[in-house]
């Protein structure tokens, strides 16, 4: 996602990309209460989809959302790629003109550009954590117990959090639609949690350990059966997950998400500052982030 040219265009989207099945309608357009916005329409996204993909006979796609950006004048665009190596969604944003696609991430600027997250997270964040709650850095995951990145990205995690012991770490899920079983992963771990902060933990492990085993049809015994190891009742648990307000919570973790930005799982916030591809980002630099979070909140 470097550039508006269409080999860029390609290699960006493919590697910011990894769940879909076909090209498909989108969710209405949405209008901008800020502002005129000229969103395209779904047969004109669909139509550069064809034209930039079209050559591509593996290559399909579904349009998630067209909608007003959070900058005024863009008008935003989520789809979802699928390939034989994978599925992901990326994202990129439509000039007013309607005659240009910007591929790439807008970042927060500004004196501190990290400071509206943070506020947010922290009147919003209800998930399980570990750490002290009065830590100078609260380090926040949104994650998918599908999301094989997620799990990719696990170890790089769990080191972080035993090298800053005074960093609170709070999990919160962000179940993603391009997987059929997320959402009810979703709602055993909010149970799970509920019913004891300890067993969590292992139970999200676990989960992540035999992803590959669990699929949309047996996802209530094997998550069941993982609660049950966890050392909660899986009985009890899946009477919870299927509750509506066990359903209440995950949408509440996936609209905090969304307000911070969340586009793909894992993102990991520190202290606001956003950071993606985690499993790629060396050990010393997630260390180096939360050491200087640390220093800037005194």
């Amino acid at each position: 996602m470097r550039s508006s040219a269409n080999l860029s265009l390609i290699l960006a989207l493919a590697c910011g990309l990894g769940a879909a099945q076909t090209s498909t309608a989108a969710k209405p357009a949405e209008k901008s209460s800020a502002g005129a916005v000229n969103l395209p329409s779904e047969a004109t996204v669909d139509s550069f989809m064809q034209q930039t993909f079209g050559y591509e006979s593996q290559m399909s796609w579904k349009i998630s959302s067209i909608k007003p950006a959070g900058v005024p004048g863009l008008a935003q665009v989520d789809v979802i790629l699928a390939s034989p190596q994978g599925q992901q969604v990326s994202r990129f944003y439509v000039t007013a003109d309607g005659e240009h696609a910007v591929v790439g991430d807008i970042i927060p600027f500004g004196a501190k550009p990290f400071e509206p997250a943070k506020e947010t997270l922290e009147k919003g964040i209800t998930g399980p954590s570990r750490g002290p709650k009065d830590a100078a850095v609260t380090i926040v995951e949104f994650g998918d117990l599908q999301c094989p990145a997620c799990k990719a990205a696990q170890p790089a995690i769990e080191a972080l959090i035993a090298a800053e012991p005074k960093a609170r770490f709070v999990f919160q899920n962000f179940p993603l639609e391009m997987h059929n079983w997320a959402a009810k992963g979703a709602e055993y771990a909010d149970c799970v949690a509920r019913a004891s902060n300890d067993a969590f933990w292992k139970f999200i492990a676990k989960t992540y350990e035999t992803q590959s085993d669990i699929t949309a049809e047996n996802a209530d015994e094997k998550l069941t059966a993982l609660a049950n190891d966890a050392g909660v009742k899986g009985a009890d648990i899946a009477a919870c997950a299927s509750a509506p307000v066990t359903k209440a919570h995950v949408d509440a973790s996936l609209a905090l998400g969304k307000a911070v930005n969340v586009t793909g799982t894992p993102t990991l916030f520190i202290n606001g500052r956003s950071i993606g591809n985690v499993s790629q980002v060396p050990a010393s630099t997630l260390k180096g982030l939360v050491d200087f979070a640390a220093k800037e909140g005194k």
